[in-house]
């Protein structure tokens, strides 16, 4: 196998199986070559069968792209037989191969979160306990107890205060039901063949002896079952490889354990540790600049990112006055940069540390016509309250929108119940109308209970008055009085798991209602050609169509793989690479996150810092608002600590360097007017 185009140190990782090796990978070192053409050269060198060799990661995606680049590789005929999957997977087929020692029968079933919390909570009924947030809790510590290897009975014995003695008796229970129901969960599916392989000792000698190599890669993300597998698995042999970053790892919310890493060198005694520190992605300033980030935090393997691509540009910390002025400017910016050049939009990419930070950006790259995609979070207008409020407003202009009337004939409940609805449709079908049109009619109200139709007939009312309001001038009033009426805010609170849940929902309510006045007032920047609007529509009218235009077009766009900007939580770009980068929110209490504060683990907050620094390939912009609208209110922010832990000579700090911030501002503007001028004559 040629290995020419690989530097030394990744050469000797690939190459490397005389003792179980630790390759230290850091950002943009070319990992996932280094583990796909080693398992290649173990395939065609070393002489190890495919069949016998078993590499697991933490995502689908990142198991089809291992797959796939190996088959570029090997050929097909070498590669038959070859493990490669998540650690999930990986364990769901050893139950299934051994289903008769794991105490399960065929066709077990595999219940995921929402079903895990509905159980829960129907467990937790029986005890007179409806408190959802307990609910959530008591999930968790399960879920953290299964990740620590500890069984049911284990923690009854172990739990010392009313809240542990509840966990722990719900977890008996839960466990109860599964077995019953023959189901596992998620966590069962590492812990039930950690549990087996304990139990049986031969079937762990065979197992071992079927897996000849074990690969793992992101192991910094491994939590203690997932470690234990690993160890049963390869420490009599030791041949193991590990692919991982401690600086990456940011996901001890979810369990997973960064310790892992330094106990390796404990539990494999003859650990060869190799760091791959040349990075392929970014240039000097911003590898200097992560470098130097990253070491406030204590080190076991201490690592120095450097790379040949030349200083670049300096990184870029932009102040701005509010929340809304900076999505503005990052929307602004994008669309300058795009222009002048000649840059496609899937070169940038919008990182932050929480998805409420999406909302107002997402109304800002409309604005601007930008296309965008989401990662890591859900779309603003595909969320449940925005999907509610939007088919509002859809069968308020257009009574004739039957899957608008299906979404909210219930929203809140009104008791019209399934039973109901199928004569409606029924109905509906025979006469060849609306739904809506259908519910005042004779023939309809002849065919149901009195009370039945009594309740569509109010439903029927409650629009019809928003409608005629709405159709006659009082616009936004109009919608006001209707979320008043039908109670919306309340609804969500019920539907909500906790109160600041809620009102982070009603918050996407006001934010589209504020985008809608906005609309309705005219903004003197609009790009649309105003000779289109029907002379006909209303005002109100108008700006509803465009709202739900965005949503149609949002919502098609996401299946589309076309040229976008990228917006994405920092834990979900985890791996990906942009040209320009936008790192928005860099304040205290978003990044670092408030809880992680209070809960003192800064050092993960600086991990997920450092994972965003280290996405840009060429330019990399740091971006914080001085106020911040929350809940309908102006708060002061603070700069996060982290940009002052940023060596001053690789940045450029926006108005500590101007003498004049007017003279910036007034810059800004300029830009600004300047793009509405270039985008008179371009379609974007």
């Amino acid at each position: 196998m040629d290995l020419n185009r690989f530097n030394p140190r990744q050469r000797e990782a690939i190459t490397h199986v005389g003792s179980p090796l630790l390759v230290l990978a850091g950002a943009g070192s070319g990992k996932t070559s280094v583990i796909t053409h080693k398992i290649a050269w173990l395939i065609q060198e070393a002489g190890i069968p495919a069949r016998h060799i078993t590499a697991v990661t933490f995502t689908n995606k990142a198991s089809r792209e291992m797959r796939e680049r190996i088959s570029h590789i090997a050929p097909r005929n070498q590669i038959r037989g070859l493990t490669v999957s998540t650690f999930h997977t990986f364990g769901l087929n050893l139950l299934r191969r051994e289903i008769g020692h794991a105490g399960l029968k065929s066709g077990f079933s595999i219940i995921d979160a929402e079903d895990a919390k509905s159980i829960l909570a129907d467990l937790l009924k029986r005890e007179s306990i409806e408190d959802r947030d307990l609910v959530s809790t008591v999930q968790h510590t399960i879920s953290h107890w299964k990740n620590d290897g500890l069984s049911p009975e284990k923690t009854r014995t172990q739990a010392s205060d009313s809240q542990s003695v509840l966990a722990a008796n719900a977890y008996v229970e839960y466990d109860r039901y599964l077995k019953a129901c023959n189901a596992v969960d998620l966590d069962d599916l590492i812990l039930r063949p950690i549990e087996l392989f304990r139990a049986k000792p031969d079937l762990l000698a065979k197992w071992q002896s079927k897996i000849r190599y074990f690969l793992v890669d992101e192991y910094q993300d491994t939590n203690g079952i997932q470690y234990e597998l690993v160890k049963l698995l390869t420490q009599t042999s030791g041949a193991l490889t590990i692919v991982g970053d401690d600086d990456q790892s940011i996901y001890a919310w979810r369990g997973a354990r960064p310790e892992n890493l330094n106990e390796l060198s404990v539990d494999f005694p003859t650990l060869k540790v190799i760091k791959l520190e040349q990075n392929y992605r970014s240039t000097r300033a911003i590898l200097e600049t992560a470098n130097t980030l990253i070491a406030n935090n204590p080190h076991i393997f201490e690592k120095t990112l450097w790379g040949d691509k030349g200083f670049g540009d300096r990184i870029e910390i932009l102040p701005t006055k509010t929340d809304e002025d900076e999505a503005e400017r990052i929307a602004s910016m994008i669309l300058q940069r795009r222009l002048n050049q000649k840059k496609q939009f899937s070169d940038f990419a919008v990182l932050y540390r929480s998805n409420h930070q999406a909302r107002i950006l997402e109304f800002k790259l409309q604005h601007f016509k930008i296309p965008y995609k989401l990662g890591g979070g859900t779309s603003f207008f595909a969320r449940s309250e925005i999907r509610d409020l939007m088919s509002y407003l859809r069968i308020l202009i257009n009574p004739d929108d039957d899957n608008a009337l299906l979404r909210i004939v219930n929203v809140p409940r009104r008791r019209i119940g399934p039973t109901t609805l199928e004569v409606l449709g029924r109905y509906s079908h025979e006469r060849r109308q609306p739904l809506y049109s259908c519910i005042p009619e004779v023939g309809l109200t002849s065919r149901l209970d009195p009370e039945a139709a009594r309740r569509l007939t109010q439903f029927h009312t409650l629009i019809e008055t928003a409608r005629r309001d709405l159709l006659v001038g009082q616009g936004m009033q109009a919608i006001d009085e209707l979320l008043q009426s039908i109670n919306y805010r309340g609804w969500l609170s019920d539907q909500s798991s906790s109160e600041p849940t809620a009102e982070r929902r009603w918050g996407n309510v006001i934010q589209l209602l504020e985008a809608l006045r906005r609309d309705l007032k005219g903004d003197p920047n609009e790009m649309d050609d105003k000779d289109e609007i029907d002379s006909d529509d209303t005002a109100i009218e108008v700006a509803i169509r465009k709202l739900v235009l965005r949503d149609i077009l949002e919502h098609e766009e996401e299946e589309d793989d076309s040229d976008r900007v990228q917006l994405a939580t920092l834990h979900s770009a985890k791996g990906l690479e942009f040209p320009e980068v936008f790192l928005m929110g860099v304040e205290e209490d978003l990044l670092p996150h408030k809880n992680s504060i209070e809960a003192d683990t800064i050092e993960e907050e600086r991990r997920l810092m450092y994972v965003g620094v280290t996405r840009a390939k060429q330019v990399l912009t740091l971006t914080y608002a001085k106020r911040r609208k929350q809940f309908g209110e102006f708060i002061e922010t603070t700069p996060s600590r982290f940009l002052g832990e940023l060596p001053d000579e690789h940045i450029h700090w926006h108005g500590k360097d101007e003498a004049d911030p007017e003279v910036a501002r007034q810059k800004g503007q300029d830009t600004l007017s300047a793009l509405h001028a270039m985008l008179k004559g371009e379609s974007v």
